[in-house]
């Protein structure tokens, strides 16, 4: 498969235990969300900062202290700052390709600990960085760990969690995105203030507290008895089995991986076969869910939150506190949904979700219509808290996206990835 990783017949309930193995396993291991999330929500924080404009982009700081220009879009075009951005997730897309080989042929420890090593290295350059071409350096090698944990944390917590919290740990990983995301904007927030001109470097630095967290976690934990049965280690996959199982009754389990194992290594032309009819309403439902979650724009609010805030109108300190906001709601979010996912469902959540982002973005589009222009100043703060509020309800609908992946293709079971399918 080209992700690595294979998926169970049956799906059944096998003896099992929640041992501290998997806990501990599971929390390190999910550390890779929390450094994807800060890398997500630091971005837009250091764009706003003028220390930082002043340094990398000049030509951009002129133009926000230009009271003639009367656009506020046209204050921030500019195709380098752009880059900043963009090249994260450009490196992240392109470093999935070889993620996959990695974490087939590696295991899901190692892919981790590589993207650990990229993670450092993207920190230390982007926190050091005297000039654009050091700064897009860093960018890229942390785009890169992006790519290598984006593809193996989920597998990893899928594989080694025990079927019955098998979705709330799944989740973790969403999780921990959100708290990176708002402990970024809570960063942002406060190295804004810093005198001196080096509060950006602070901002930038701090990614590697989940970083290193990361790196030490992968060297800690034990690979998954999936990825050790897939690489033909069928003793020492057994005996990690039955550690993180906490039982020596696992033989129906290791068999059933075995089994699994061996079939999928029977199928010659994975990609080839996505395109037969049979899968053709899975391979739909799939990309459908990836795409209209991308078209909700979320996304670009999440990158771009502080100074999207400001182009619309929202005051300076407002555009900086509603990013934390949003950040806070949106991990309050994701918490309900680690508690209700086993309880109420994928499907459920996913409806309930959809529903609260159509009435939000109705909603959003009349304010926008209605009060916003391209030389607004001052939105006003009822209008500032109304616009924050829908984001929460794209959280949910995003892991139960992923999660409802495993649902539509019957493969919730173990070692399925969605995102190593598309």
């Amino acid at each position: 498969m080209a992700g690595g990783g294979f998926a169970t017949a049956s799906g059944g309930e096998f003896e099992a235990k929640i041992t501290p193995i998997v806990i501990i396993s599971c929390i390190m291991a999910a550390t890779g969300g929390l450094m994807f999330g800060y890398d997500v929500g630091v971005s837009g924080g250091v764009t706003s900062m003028d220390d930082f404009l002043k340094k990398f982009f000049p030509v951009v700081y002129k133009r926000t202290q230009d009271s003639g220009l009367n656009s506020n879009y046209c204050k921030y075009d500019n195709q380098g700052l752009q880059l900043f951005t963009s090249s994260l997730y450009l490196a992240g897309l392109i470093a999935t390709f070889f993620a996959a080989y990695t974490t087939r042929r590696l295991g899901r420890r190692l892919t981790m600990l590589i993207a650990g090593f990229f993670f450092i290295g993207g920190v230390v350059l982007n926190a050091a960085a005297q000039d654009l071409a050091m700064l897009i350096v860093g960018r890229i090698l942390l785009g890169c760990g992006v790519g290598f944990a984006n593809q193996a944390v989920p597998l990893f917590l899928s594989e080694i969690a025990p079927t019955r919290i098998r979705g709330g740990l799944n989740i973790l990983f969403q999780l921990n995105v959100t708290v990176g995301i708002l402990f970024a904007n809570l960063v942002n927030y406060g190295t804004a203030k810093i005198k001196g001109g080096w509060g950006w470097r602070v901002s930038l630095g701090l990614a590697g507290i989940p970083a290193t967290l990361l790196t030490l976690g992968a060297l800690l934990v034990v690979d998954t008895p999936n990825s050790l049965i897939e690489r033909g280690h069928l003793d020492e996959g057994k005996k990690v089995l039955k550690r993180i199982r906490g039982t020596e009754n696992v033989e129906p389990e290791f068999l059933e991986l075995v089994e699994a194992s061996r079939v999928a290594k029977q199928v010659k032309h994975p990609f080839r076969n996505l395109l037969m009819r049979r899968n053709r309403p899975q391979l739909i439902i799939a990309l459908s869910l990836q795409i209209f979650q991308q078209f909700t724009g979320i996304n670009a609010i999440m990158f771009y939150a502080p100074v999207l805030f400001n182009t619309v109108g929202f005051q300076q300190n407002s555009s900086l506190y509603s990013s934390v906001i949003t950040g806070a709601v949106n991990v309050l979010s994701t918490i309900v949904s680690v508690y209700s996912v086993d309880k109420v469902g994928r499907r459920l959540l996913l409806l309930e979700a959809g529903v609260q982002m159509f009435l939000s973005q109705v909603i959003i589009a009349i304010i926008l219509g209605v009060k916003v222009t391209d030389h607004s100043n001052d939105l006003g703060k009822g209008y500032e808290m109304t616009e924050m509020v829908w984001k929460r309800h794209w959280l949910w609908k995003r892991f139960m996206d992923d999660d409802n992946l495993d649902e539509e293709n019957g493969k919730g079971g173990k070692g399925f990835d969605p995102h190593s399918q598309l």
